[in-house]
């Protein structure tokens, strides 16, 4: 099964001038219940922050909660004592397990543009966690870059506990990238920039794709773009 979602489809959310932000998933203001979640990915959202405003502290519990810079800077506080810095090429996760609180500022004067995702974890009742690592993935070219993951299979990533993981792809005009995958797991593809076409579908910036029950995902530069890929499992076990 293959469903395209244009980026006009997404919902704009009515927060205030300090945060623009577009929800793939139900969140906060937005609900749809044929538009819940995509195996273990619960929320995914487009978010840019603008400068001299904050996130405040809030509560997460049992989620898998993964962010990635795109630009702008970030700073972090949490209930588990860290105090950093996100700038573009990082990627954060915290495991929120039993329960943390956190905020998110922007200080500097330019807006910060990241995507957050959340995912079920495959374990309840975990002790909170945090990791953050520089990763450069702007700088790679026609190749899937793997930002996090909870299947141990790679190394110089973001672990989280969810059977996923999270690329970045680019891909140069006229140029191909295959994914292999498999029916019991499904793939999701949002456009950050350019043009593809996905399985002979075209997407342009900010349309996504869902893919279920199929062997390969083929990506096609019908310019050069940019793309977020996330690979779950149809169904996550010992939630």
């Amino acid at each position: 099964m293959i469903k395209l979602i244009t980026a006009s489809e997404r919902h704009e959310a009515n927060v205030g001038d300090w945060l623009s932000s577009y929800y793939l998933f139900s969140f906060a203001d937005y609900y749809d219940p044929s538009n819940i979640q995509f195996g273990p990915l619960r929320v995914f959202n487009d978010d840019r922050m603008q400068g001299k405003s904050e996130l405040p502290s809030h509560p997460h519990a049992e989620m898998e909660v993964l962010t990635v810079m795109l630009e702008g800077e970030l700073t972090h506080k949490d209930s588990l004592g860290n105090e950093k810095k996100l700038g573009a090429g990082h990627v954060q996760r915290m495991s929120s397990g039993t329960g943390l609180t956190h905020s998110e500022a922007n200080e500097g004067d330019q807006p910060a543009h990241f995507y957050q995702l959340w995912f079920l974890p495959n374990k309840k009742g975990i002790a909170p966690s945090y990791e953050q690592l520089k990763v450069d993935f702007q700088d790679k070219k026609d190749q899937l870059i793997p930002l996090a993951t909870g299947q141990k299979v790679l190394e110089d990533v973001v672990f989280m506990n969810s059977n996923s993981t999270v690329y970045y792809g680019h891909v140069g005009q006229g140029n191909d990238i295959e994914f292999k995958t498999y029916k019991i797991r499904k793939t999701l593809i949002y456009v950050t920039e350019g043009s593809i076409l996905v399985n002979n579908v075209e997407l342009d910036r900010h349309d996504q794709i869902r893919l279920e029950e199929l062997e390969a995902v083929a990506v096609h530069g019908t310019s050069e773009a940019s793309f977020i890929l996330i690979d779950v499992p149809a169904l996550e076990v010992n939630y």
